[in-house]
């Protein structure tokens, strides 16, 4: 393929020595430093160590126990949940299929934070059923864990599903029917198999974020040994020090998510199915007790999934005394200490998601532009690097960003350059599947009739394109506002003092068991989330959460 060079091959090539710099150069960085001691000499005494010590393999199983565990929790609520809303027409349905959406935008640590205020050892439920002699076991360890991400996760199974049963040739489950198969039965032999690949795809999505979750795990892991977490403490208790032990649990870590990508990738290649165009089986409308079966089923999900959203504006307004949680007394005063007296993780939130979401929208839209409408043979390896941060918890991210820039002749450790680049290729991927959404839809001869009337590539890209593209990059600005903002996993490797974010400050809160001001904080993050997207809706008429 003949490249031309001005202007799309120079910032194709511009764009891909960018990514590799700040993204594969720290990988590799990473990888390099664990097979190298002190000194600088090939050593592999970091997995060594990993290898010997029990509490570091009881990590590694835990680990996967519960990305295993999750997974399968996800499936079991996510499948059935999609599959009634794709099939049956019952009371509040539009409302049910469009709110689990809703749960991808509570950031992780308020999540947390949110069930500890209900069932912590001070939480209110706890609390009301000691009032009546009944001890609930505690939520910390597997239980809190497993319950919490199921909750925050089914989301991704629930949407790939849903999708693929939308897409699903209804004639076929009738062909099975006439020939005198069961409807399970046909269920079973025609259904299972479609919707499989989407199922697999969707629990490696779960499995990777479980994988890679330290916000849930910290606040609720207690006592379990998980990679994410020693990584981090590994990280922290080796500043200054050798990083062979932080990279090696970091390169674990990548090798997990790995393997299972290699296997899933090799089994729905093996599973899947060309669909023919065809008409979806038709809705079945549900009465008397089907239909308040399935309303009770998805809304009790729905409002458990939506709980902690409510839970910590009521945290924010309740009188606190310490540690302690005085439920049914009202206060100011959580939030006048969070908005007065330490207004910073507040300024630092909205300075550093705002720069990364205009940098990392300008760079998606012209590496959305260039791996579409401009191919050539650099793009396939643009659009692949691009992507890749997706594949790699946050605190792996961080680490690996933290021990490429903290020498040499690009510093960026201890500045706020640091927070900026590590929002920015956390959530790039984000940016980059958003603004390219109706790239696919503008048909080339717009373009080529503006170049024919002798304006510039250039002034074509942005006369021309950006503004047919104005509702993906408005999709996509508010999409990383929402994913930046709420940061925490590589954000609390990277910070430094006076850097500190809103979801660090609720981190240290809850830390301390100071969960007042740790609601404040979260009322706070959870009013900045949502503000762009009641915007959006109500202004530019985007649908951020279609369920369609």
């Amino acid at each position: 393929m003949k490249i031309k060079w001005w202007p799309w091959g120079f910032l194709t090539l511009l764009s891909l020595v960018l990514l590799l710099f700040f993204v594969f150069y720290p990988l590799g960085t990473l990888f390099v430093n664990s097979v190298r001691d002190e000194s600088g000499a090939f050593s592999l005494a970091g997995f060594v160590t990993l290898l010997e010590d029990s509490e570091y393999l009881q990590a590694f199983r835990n680990t996967l126990v519960l990305g295993v565990s999750v997974t399968a929790c996800t499936v079991a609520v996510g499948v059935p949940f999609a599959y009634m809303v794709a099939r049956y027409d019952f009371p509040l349905k539009n409302l049910v299929a469009v709110l689990p959406i809703m749960t991808i935008v509570i950031p992780e640590i308020i999540v947390g934070q949110s069930w500890l205020l209900l069932l912590g050892n001070n939480g209110l439920v706890t609390n009301l059923f000691a009032g009546i002699g009944i001890e609930l076991p505690t939520f910390y360890g597997w239980t809190g864990m497993v319950f919490s991400m199921t909750l925050v996760y089914y989301t991704y199974i629930y949407l790939g599903v849903l999708a693929a049963l939308r897409g699903f040739d209804g004639q076929l489950e009738e062909a099975g029917l006439s020939l005198g198969t069961s409807p399970f039965v046909t269920k079973l032999r025609v259904l299972v198999p479609v919707i499989l690949p989407a199922v697999l795809v969707n629990a490696l999505v779960v499995f990777t974020l479980v994988v890679g979750n330290f916000a849930l795990s910290v606040v609720l892991g207690s006592r379990v040994p998980l990679l994410s977490v020693m990584t981090y403490n590994a990280f922290v208790g080796e500043m200054g020090g050798s990083p062979a032990l932080q990279s090696a649990m970091s390169v674990i870590s990548i090798g997990i998510v790995a393997v299972v990508l290699f296997f899933q990738k090799r089994v729905v290649e093996r599973k899947v199915y060309t669909m023919t165009q065809g008409r979806a089986p038709a809705v079945l409308r549900v009465r008397s007790g089907a239909a308040l079966f399935y309303t009770l089923s998805v809304g009790v999900i729905i409002v458990l999934s939506m709980l902690p959203l409510l839970i910590v504006f009521v945290g924010a307004f309740t009188e606190t005394s310490g540690p302690v949680m005085r439920w049914g007394q009202w206060s100011l005063s959580s939030l006048e200490r969070a908005l007065r007296g330490a207004p910073e993780p507040i300024f630092n939130s909205l300075k550093f998601a705002s720069m990364a979401t205009v940098t990392g929208v300008a760079f998606a839209v012209l590496v959305s532009y260039l791996t579409i409408k401009k191919r050539n043979p650099f793009t396939q390896l643009l659009d692949y690097i691009v992507v890749l941060p997706l594949t790699i918890s946050g605190t792996v991210l961080g680490i690996a960003l933290v021990q490429t820039f903290n020498t040499g002749w690009l510093v960026l450790a201890g500045s706020s350059g640091i927070m900026v680049l590590c929002y920015t290729v956390r959530r790039l991927p984000f940016a980059v599947r958003n603004a390219s959404s109706t790239l696919f839809n503008i048909p080339d001869s717009i373009e080529e009739a503006s170049i024919s009337l002798g304006v510039s590539p250039l002034m074509t890209f942005f006369k021309v394109l950006l503004p047919a593209m104005q509702a993906s990059i408005i999709s996509a600005a508010i999409l990383m506002w929402v994913t930046t903002i709420s940061e925490l996993s590589a954000s609390i490797v990277v910070y430094t003092g006076g850097l500190e974010t809103m979801p660090i400050a609720i981190f240290r809160q809850v830390d301390g068991g100071r969960l007042g001001l740790a609601s404040a904080y979260g009322a706070a993050l959870v009013s900045v989330i949502l503000l762009p997207i009641v915007v959006s809706i109500k202004v530019f008429r985007i649908n951020l959460f279609s369920s369609k």
